[in-house]
């Protein structure tokens, strides 16, 4: 009898093993397959915004394009695709009515160094005429971005994410060596600058950059010169937000 019970043991215990090898194995490999799924889909919505095959780079766990937009492959695709809208630049999905009153920014350890450019930028957003829409730094989560030092190689200054599921974009890196030369408005400039891509902007000068078609603020068109939303103008471009940069925020949000 306890011969057979060590038996019926011994079977029980090859059977556990056996099931959470087998579960173990199937989830390995059913999350890389929805992964990979999620990133076909990111990699569509990108391309439905406008952005040729040729800009866009597969930088491991996101896609880049224009140097300072990335797109994380686990992303939520926005319901409405790229066409919320159909008319400064913008992607057509925006933060909605209740979080754009207040998108809670986390300054990372690595970015306390530059908490006045921070506040600099986030007190321009907030100023805009005629726009509800308010930045505020929190320290401890929840959040809606986190800001972070990261090394981007020479000659990218920071990058920012486009506005996903109704939320800001999700993270906005600043290459803090690369810029630190810059004069504190520059600095504040480029951290400016990223911020306007998680709210959705793109850059007003999309043409004269060689980049992809991009969709019109209603109301607001054409190139601006003073927009502090220029790309490729990293410690040389305006430090301000232009007329027009106000206008295109004050007309989304």
């Amino acid at each position: 009898m306890k011969t057979n019970l060590k038996q019926i043991a011994i079977i029980a215990m090859v059977a556990v093993v056996f099931a959470a090898c087998k579960k173990n194995q199937e989830s390995s490999t059913t999350e890389p397959q929805e992964t990979v799924k999620n990133a076909d889909k990111v990699l569509q919505y990108i391309k439905d915004l406008g952005f040729p095959a040729s800009s866009i780079v597969d930088n491991g766990n996101e896609y880049l394009v224009e140097e300072d937009i990335s797109f994380p492959k686990n992303m939520e695709i926005p319901a409405n695709g790229a066409g919320a809208k159909t008319e400064q630049y913008y992607t057509g999905s925006i933060v909605n009515a209740t979080k754009k009153l207040n998108i809670r920014i986390f300054v990372d350890a690595s970015m306390t160094s530059m908490s006045s450019e921070i506040n600099s930028a986030i007190a321009q957003w907030n100023a805009v005429p005629n726009s509800t829409l308010r930045f505020s730094t929190v320290t401890t989560a929840p959040y809606d971005i986190l800001i972070k030092d990261e090394n981007l190689g020479n000659g990218v200054c920071g990058s920012g994410q486009f506005p996903s599921g109704g939320s800001a974009g999700a993270l906005v890196r600043i290459n803090k060596n690369y810029i630190a030369g810059n004069s504190f408005a520059q600095r504040a400039r480029t951290i400016c600058h990223e911020f306007g891509h998680n709210i959705s902007l793109r850059h007003t000068n999309w043409s004269a950059q060689g980049e992809s078609t991009a969709t019109n603020v209603p109301g607001v068109t054409g190139t601006d010169a003073l927009s502090l939303m220029n790309g490729g103008q990293c410690g040389s471009g305006a430090t301000v937000l232009s007329t027009k940069d106000k206008n295109a925020v004050a007309a989304l949000y």
